[in-house]
């Protein structure tokens, strides 16, 4: 049997890597516009809900200082949880695993594609559980719901719905504490394009969490 050229089967692989990568971004387009499209068609039946500012604050913030506070507490928490979980994922194995569940799910996204996707899920994921859940369901209510829709394949890694649950406790209690959105989707940027831009450069290098702990 003749052996295959490798000149006609590395097209196929890069073929095949774009039309994965055409097809996770056309998902991710669709499902956060219909998420945030719901959010607004749901604020305009409720004539009383405006998405941006939380209906009972917990500061009576004036909006400027809310504003610009709940961007900086945002870029802040967001900093910090990123340099967390670089850390965890350089010591932890279960940590590791769930990299490479994360992994085999985007594989083929590009760097470039970390700030498109960053900015979508931030901005549709905050406008419908924060803008939306938590005015109407509560804190409590609305953070339970953001956890059990990040469930991954394997139940090996259900400690990453447990995280998102965590996560959803703190995004609205920026959101409760600042008054406005802006923190919260500020916050939520920083973790998703950070974080994806360590998972990428993670794949490329195809090394362990010591080697890539200075990838951002």
């Amino acid at each position: 049997m003749l052996e295959e050229d490798p000149r006609l089967t590395l097209p196929r692989k890069d073929e095949g890597r774009r039309q994965q990568r055409g097809l996770i971004l056309r998902s991710a387009a669709a499902l956060y516009s219909l998420m945030a499209a719901f959010a607004f068609a749901w604020a305009l039946v409720r004539e009383n809900l405006d998405l941006f500012f939380h209906p009972h604050p917990a500061l009576a913030l004036p909006w400027h200082g809310g504003l610009w506070g709940g961007l900086l507490a945002g870029i802040g928490f967001g900093s910090v949880v990123v340099v967390l979980t670089k850390a965890t994922s350089s010591r932890a194995g279960w940590a590791r695993q769930l990299l490479l569940e994360m992994k085999s799910v985007l594989g083929a996204l590009e760097p470039k594609d970390a700030l498109y996707l960053a900015a979508l899920s931030a901005i549709s994921e905050e406008l419908f559980f924060r803008g939306v859940l938590q005015s109407h369901l509560g804190l409590v209510w609305s953070s339970v719901i953001f956890g059990l829709v990040h469930i991954p394949r394997s139940k090996v890694f259900i400690i990453w719905t447990l995280e998102a649950v965590v996560m959803g406790f703190c995004l609205g209690l920026l959101f409760l504490y600042t008054g406005n959105l802006l923190a919260p989707i500020a916050a939520h940027f920083t973790i998703n394009y950070w974080n994806l831009l360590f998972m990428i450069r993670y794949e490329e290098t195809g090394q362990t969490g010591e080697s890539t702990r200075g990838s951002a």
